[in-house]
């Protein structure tokens, strides 16, 4: 075995040996600068994030709080987890438990919360894609993978047309999630399950004047 492995790795080093190695340069030069009025981004927007069965709520900055709660309800989110980042006003109408994210708590007990509330970095109206990119409004990505229902805030003024657009907006060196609806996936048989490799429903707030 170690000779074969000896072998191998020695006809690869040959052949790199012969190899010419030019300066690579990879072109960067996408498409950008495209822009669309805030309500065709909005309407967009809106479309895919349905499309992908994700339910959506446009509000103004000051309805924030109440739009939250109002959904919280809706869904029976009594105990909901949030980042420790997140703007205490958002849950100011909000009357369950509040428990604040920590790198001591563990995935069970992320598991055993009703709801995540997050903020969010930057959105795709072309693909109804969010970016978290791990800010302390946003938390650690178990935060926003484990509890089966994730409501997230996210500002009209930073949902851009397209991905190119979206991407120049994140930090390269920030961990970033996309999200793009629901979690969701197909067997052989082609046979969708919701919530396998993150949260099974996703409410996305659409802050219009922020």
């Amino acid at each position: 075995m170690t000779r074969a492995r000896d072998t191998v790795l020695g006809r690869v080093r040959e052949a790199l040996a012969l190899a010419p190695t030019p300066a690579t340069v990879v072109p960067r030069d996408y498409r950008t600068g495209r822009v669309l009025p805030d309500g065709e981004r909005l309407a967009l927007f809106t479309d895919r994030l349905l499309d992908y069965k994700a339910e959506v709520h446009p509000c103004t900055a000051d309805r924030t709080a109440r739009i939250l709660a109002d959904v919280l309800r809706d869904h029976g989110a009594r105990r909901i987890g949030v980042p420790a980042g997140l703007d205490p006003h958002w849950l100011d109408a909000y009357d369950g438990e509040v428990s604040r994210d920590s790198a001591d708590v563990t995935a069970p007990e992320l598991d055993c919360l009703d709801a995540v509330v997050t903020a969010s970095a930057a959105g795709c109206a072309e693909t109804g894609t969010i970016f978290l990119d791990g800010s302390p409004d946003q938390g650690r990505r178990a935060l926003s993978l484990v509890p089966d229902l994730h409501l997230c805030v996210i500002d009209l003024s930073s949902v851009q047309a397209g991905v190119p657009e979206a991407v120049a907006k994140l930090v390269p060196e920030r961990p970033t999630t996309l999200i793009s609806g629901p979690s969701a996936t197909s067997d052989i048989e082609l046979e969708r399950v919701e919530g396998v490799h993150g949260p099974r429903t996703l409410v996305v707030v659409i802050r219009t004047d922020v």
